[in-house]
């Protein structure tokens, strides 16, 4: 039996070599079911002389249906699109850890949130190899009108004692829920959820690494967004290290996670009933596979529908009958690390990328 087995192994043909990213699949129709996309490589595409991207970080839509980009470039932090991809504005060299942004309408005014992480490009680099590119230093979130002016800045949490001063704050994400109370993920420093009310004052926070329910850790969770699907609003946090959203209460009680194996995945981008996350990398052969990223989109029951960028989803009947989601994957034609989503009103997608050679958003068109 063991001599049976050794020789089928031996006349298995050679693995395929998985392909490169770096394609330009302009036009391709990506996704699944019935949501799918034509590529639009071209969008977005400006002159890097004069309005240059190191990456792609943050995206949202305001009010007036401008796409607003944030990047942690040291020339402009902010980029102002319209839907065509024409520039309207650039700006801003405030917040060189630029890493998120969200945009909240309050009282008929929208206002910019925005969520510097804290790594910074180093002006003195020997090179422009990524790993002497960046320093670390502590993050923070400041609140903005829509022309830049600042109303507020929220700190390290060291100030509220509820940090120690060797406990690091590097914030990835922020969201707004209707009342206007605020929850950022310190998703590159401790780890924690951090609740604050409307005006930046501390309220709770949990999370972290060491609780000793480990369903309540959190691992590099890099995104968070208010579930507003359902009468009960929710909290879905990424928790990217562990390949899963985890489900709480707006008072931080853990509610269960949606697993997403494969996937190192994003925060969510809710739009009617469905909801869209970025994967920045694949798990394939036991880690992150570079230029691996996909997008992924969920129903109102929190199961995958499309994976823009990657395979088609797939779930089986596990032991007990119950669907289960097989691991995902890109399928490198499309992306190389997706770190940012946006919807419009006509449910075309807008996607930004981390460590994608300096490439501008791309544009999916809903077909």
């Amino acid at each position: 039996m063991s001599a049976f087995t050794s020789s089928a192994i031996a006349h298995e043909p050679p693995k395929k070599p998985l392909p490169k990213a770096g394609r330009t699949p302009h036009g391709a129709i990506v996704g699944h079911g019935d949501f799918k996309y034509k590529v639009n490589y071209h969008w977005g595409k400006l002159d890097p002389t004069k309005v240059p991207v190191e990456n792609c970080h943050g995206l949202d839509i305001d009010a007036q249906g401008r796409i607003i980009m944030v990047t942690d470039s040291d020339v402009n932090n902010f980029v102002v699109y319209n839907k065509d991809g024409k520039l309207i504005e650039a700006w801003g060299t405030q917040y060189p850890g630029a890493h998120s942004v969200k945009i909240s309408n309050e009282n008929g005014e929208d206002f910019i949130y925005i969520v510097d992480c804290g790594w910074v490009l180093d002006r003195n680099r020997p090179d422009n190899q990524w790993k002497n590119k960046w320093y670390r230093q502590n993050g923070f979130i400041s609140k903005l009108t829509l022309d830049g002016k600042l109303v507020y800045t929220i700190g390290h949490p060291v100030t509220l004692g509820i940090y120690t001063m060797d406990m690091r704050f590097q914030p990835t994400d922020i969201t707004i829920a209707p009342n206007g109370d605020l929850y950022v993920t310190d998703g590159y420093g401790s780890d924690f959820v951090i609740h604050y009310d409307s005006n930046g004052k501390y309220v709770r926070h949990w999370g972290g690494w060491k609780n000793e329910d480990k369903l309540l850790n959190l691992n590099n969770t890099h995104g968070i967004g208010v579930d507003t699907r359902t009468p009960e609003h929710t909290l879905l946090v990424s928790s990217r290290g562990e390949q899963k959203i985890k489900r709480f209460s707006l008072d931080g009680t853990y509610l269960g996670a949606i697993e997403l194996p494969g996937a190192y995945v994003g925060g969510p981008i809710f739009k009617g009933k469905h909801f869209y996350a970025p994967v920045c990398w694949s798990h394939i052969d036991g880690k992150m596979a570079p230029n691996s990223g996909f997008l992924t989109i969920l129903d109102g029951d929190n199961k995958v529908v499309s994976n823009p960028g990657g395979l088609r989803p797939h779930y089986e009947k596990d032991k007990q009958g119950k669907d289960t989601l097989t691991p995902m994957q890109t399928n490198y034609e499309v992306f190389n690390h997706c770190h940012a989503v946006c919807v419009d009103d006509d449910e075309n997608l807008y996607v930004g990328q981390w460590n994608a050679n300096q490439m501008y958003p791309i544009k999916l068109e809903r077909v």
